[in-house]
């Protein structure tokens, strides 16, 4: 254990509230399911799909993230149809984009409800420039999130005739959500997530998934309240009179508490599930309630003191912007409280997945303390589940759960009543993936499930990969019978990798580096995608990330090689796949760190020829 570890965890210790068993135990209660699934690749090569649906023209629907696709597959020879690309959406980072799809129960039933609403991010420059905005890139400073409702052409195969639902939803860098579901009560349910504030690049952000709408923001439409929500809409957008009245404000907000929710599903009987993403422990399973608190930030998974505390940076004695973030130690300056401090009334999850009993997140394997390690599963979807006459035997009423660290599908059981999990949870399909979504056949017998493109996933050997198995993909798994093998806790045997020495940059003659600003502009893009969470979005205030811009980064690099730097950032980012990105996007994140310095672009681009690159001169 490192000794910046000691201050927060002796702090706990003190406190009474951290037992003694250790993190990695975190997954005990996780059984490999024995189960015998085919495998087959549906279709590959999507732009992150993030949605998908099975719809009433047996096609497989989703949504292309970084695409801005809707797609129909057929399931069968894995044929693209594409069904509209939408331009207005916009996708600066890696939790963007376009996100949730649902149908109409009358799509194709000849009723003239041909309807498909989506959900994406966007640049509204009427609503102004988010406050918020001027922590992360500047391709946020613009970005809402909005519901658009198509109609279905089903003469051209096409989706037509955009119509505004809601616009002007809070949108970020992070912690988006964006799940999208019809009810059975007819209303669209939308999920927001608390915009990543309190943690990383955005640590001097207060969460507001406690904060309430008032009426003055409802009546002039001011939507910024809706972080940290599940919301209900009407059809039309407008608010159903029968939402809860909270704070003495009826508004879109069903539920309220919420991290970040990145799944919700129906139950046949109308329960609503839903997944969330828990900060460095406890990914929730909630049932999701009318007006219910579901406790976040002061609480993750249930109120039991069990390693996370909720420190508040922001109110710190000393300014925000002075501290460098992290998770593992907080600053005497910085007020914190345990879960057991919170006094309102809340809701806990179902089940966690998994809570750590003390925090040590250790592992050389995921570069030292990675959020790969963290005993979260990164929980991205949940699709209630019933076997019927013709599904898998056992799997009676069950969830599914797709995980992003774990590449794998978990199945919680549930009990009669639907409200609680009833016996083990197991996983099946673990793979070097990103499970995002799932969706089922209708003889219950194949499960679908989408695959991102690109990404950080937990190593099947130990540690963690940036390769995708199966990138951009749609999986069919078929239910082929049981396996005589005894079901087994998952255990992964982890084998130390060679340790490399480092290699210190070197001063060498030659030429001031030159760059387009085309090219500091596909770089930004890069360094959102694959730095901004450990070196932040302005470059100076990452979660573990040394600074890239200011005084820090010009005593060590002015003067020096960009062969140098380049070689550097290859051997050392990203952890712990350093290496992982091709040499012309490292260039590109560098022209995007140089502009950021003070550096001018000019007309011609930087080469990829090492011995052309030049010397780094910061103004």
């Amino acid at each position: 254990m490192k000794k910046h570890l000691i201050v927060i965890l002796t702090a706990a210790i003190a406190l009474g509230f951290l037992p003694s068993s250790r993190a990695q135990d975190y997954e005990a209660d996780s059984l490999r399911g024995s189960k015998k699934f085919s495998k087959r690749v549906v279709v590959s090569g999507l732009q992150h799909p993030w949605e998908v649906e099975w719809g009433p023209d047996g096609m497989l629907w989703t949504t292309e993230r970084a695409g801005k696709r809707v797609v129909r597959v057929d399931p069968e020879s894995g044929k693209q149809h594409e069904a509209v690309v939408i331009d207005e959406v916009s996708v600066p980072g890696g939790q963007d984009g376009l996100l949730g799809l649902t149908f109409h129960p009358d799509l194709l039933q000849g009723k003239g409800h041909d309807y498909v609403y989506v959900s994406y991010t966007y640049d509204d420059r009427d609503l102004g420039a988010d406050p918020n905005a001027v922590f992360a890139a500047p391709g946020y400073r613009y970005l809402y999130m909005k519901i658009v409702r198509f109609t279905y052409d089903a003469k051209s195969e096409k989706l037509v005739d955009p119509l505004d639902v809601i616009t002007g939803l809070p949108a970020g860098n992070d912690h988006n959500a964006g799940r999208l579901k019809f009810g059975p009560d007819a209303k669209l349910y939308l999920t927001v997530g608390d915009q990543g504030h309190n943690q990383l690049g955005n640590y001097c952000l207060p969460i507001e998934a406690q904060r309430l709408p008032t009426q003055a923001e409802i009546t002039t439409r001011d939507f910024q309240s809706y972080v940290g929500k599940s919301l209900r809409l009407n059809l039309d957008g407008s608010i159903p009179p029968d939402n809860p009245k909270l704070a003495g404000v009826v508004s879109h907000v069903y539920s309220y508490g919420h991290r970040n929710t990145q799944g919700i599903g129906f139950g046949a009987d109308g329960t609503l599930y839903g997944s969330e993403h828990g900060p460095h422990t406890d990914d929730e399973v909630n049932v999701i309630k009318r007006g219910g608190n579901y406790g976040w930030p002061h609480v993750a998974g249930k109120q039991d003191d069990q390693f996370y505390v909720y420190a508040r940076w922001r109110d710190a004695t000393e300014p925000c912007g002075d501290l460098t973030y992290d998770f593992t130690e907080v600053p005497p300056s910085v007020p914190f409280a345990k879960e057991s401090d919170y006094t309102e009334s809340f809701i806990e999850p179902i089940t966690s997945l998994f809570t750590a009993p003390d925090g040590n997140f250790e592992d050389p394997l995921c570069g030292g303390i990675h959020y790969i390690c963290w005993p979260t599963v990164g929980p991205s979807s949940i699709e209630y589940y019933e076997a019927g006459d013709t599904g898998v035997p056992g799997w009676e009423k069950v969830l599914f759960v797709t995980t992003l660290k774990r590449g794998s599908l978990y199945t919680l059981p549930l009990d009669d009543s639907g409200q609680k999990v009833s016996g083990p949870i197991t996983r099946h399909f673990q793979s070097e993936d990103r499970f995002r979504d799932t969706t089922v056949s209708p003889d219950r017998r194949t499960i679908y499930v989408a695959v991102d493109f690109e990404g950080l996933a937990e190593a099947i050997g130990g540690g963690t990969t940036q390769v995708m198995d199966h990138p951009g993909a749609i999986l069919a798994f078929t239910y082929e019978g049981e396996s005589d093998a005894p079901i087994e806790p998952i255990k992964v045997t982890k084998t130390q990798p060679a340790e490399s020495p480092a290699a210190e940059p070197v001063i060498i003659d030659g030429p001031p580096a030159h760059f387009t600003a085309a090219q500091a502009e596909a770089g930004k893009a890069a360094y959102t995608a694959h730095c901004a969470v450990c070196h932040g979005g302005n470059l100076t205030n990452g979660a573990y990330g040394t600074p890239l811009a200011g005084e820090y980064f010009t005593k060590k690099w002015s003067g020096r090689s960009v062969q140098a730097l380049f070689e550097h950032a290859q051997k050392k980012m990203p952890p712990p796949n350093p290496g992982s990105l091709g040499d012309q996007l490292y260039l590109d994140v560098l022209t995007y760190i140089f502009q950021v310095n003070g550096v001018e672009a000019g007309e011609k681009p930087l080469p990829t020829d090492p011995s052309a690159l030049g010397l780094l001169a910061v103004p």
